[in-house]
């Protein structure tokens, strides 16, 4: 089911409702989790009203869930009572703004928090990354080109090379400098093929270094791969680890 947009008016009354300090955890559990069973035993959902009503509930609940607001749920549920029946708020104004801007607060610092977190573990990943390539380019047999790719010839082959146009198969397995495997053809028991230029750059070079019949080793820089982004498994910034086996080339035209 689609997401349902909320009318402000509604979805203010609730924000700043749902924003109060919270009760004693495990009485406010029980309760809200009682009153949940009966509310969805007696509700009825045969109106197109009753419906939307349902459902605008919905789209509420799972968004304060995504986002891991902590809250008193019967204190939501009387806000939104209070506010759809035009009773008195039981807060005023003043103390609904002062609520709401400690709520702003709060979430301010756990992102700046989340985001020192981030960048320290980043910057542990940096470290790592850049000793895992000095070290790796001072091995024997190790070549760096000049755009910064590392490889070595773990088995030499006699075939023929691919160029930029061409299909090559290969079998591969990639890893971080960790030695966490992230993709591996060998692991699902089959070959890949794919364009030579379909791929990321330190493969795009290292490939056509390759000829067929060879095993080769690319240590790829993160700016030839998945740079600053990552993608999947991979972390941002990471240097990649590839064991590249080339199996055939398929020419172009």
């Amino acid at each position: 089911m689609k997401s349902i947009a909320i009318p402000a008016a509604l979805a203010a009354a609730i924000a700043l409702a749902g924003c109060q300090q919270k009760e004693d955890a495990a009485t406010t559990e029980t309760a809200a989790a009682s009153e949940q069973a009966a509310a969805t035993q007696e509700v009825a959902l045969e109106s197109f009203e009753q419906k939307l009503g349902y459902a605008i509930g919905q789209n509420i609940g799972k968004t304060i869930s995504a986002d891991k607001i902590e809250l008193d749920k019967t204190a939501l549920m009387a806000g939104v009572r209070d506010a759809l029946e035009g009773n008195p708020s039981a807060l005023s104004n003043e103390a609904m703004a002062e609520t709401f801007k400690q709520f702003q607060e709060q979430q301010m610092a756990a992102q700046m928090k989340a985001q020192e977190e981030q960048a320290a573990k980043q910057a542990d990943v940096d470290a790592k990354n850049v000793a895992y390539l000095e070290a790796n380019k001072a091995k024997e047999g190790v070549v760096v080109t000049e755009s910064g790719l590392q490889y070595r010839v773990l088995e030499a082959g006699e075939g023929e090379m691919p160029g930029a146009e061409d299909e090559v198969t290969v079998h591969y397995r990639g890893t971080l400098v960790d030695g966490t495997e992230f993709d591996s053809s060998y692991s699902r028991g089959e070959p890949i093929s794919f364009p030579v230029q379909g791929v990321i750059p330190g493969w795009v070079e290292g490939l056509q270094l390759m000829k067929t019949g060879s095993k080769y080793e690319f240590v790829i820089p993160s700016d030839l791969a998945y740079g600053p982004g990552g993608v999947g498994s991979i972390p941002p910034n990471s240097v990649l680890v590839f064991e590249v086996e080339l199996i055939s080339v398929q020419k172009a035209g």
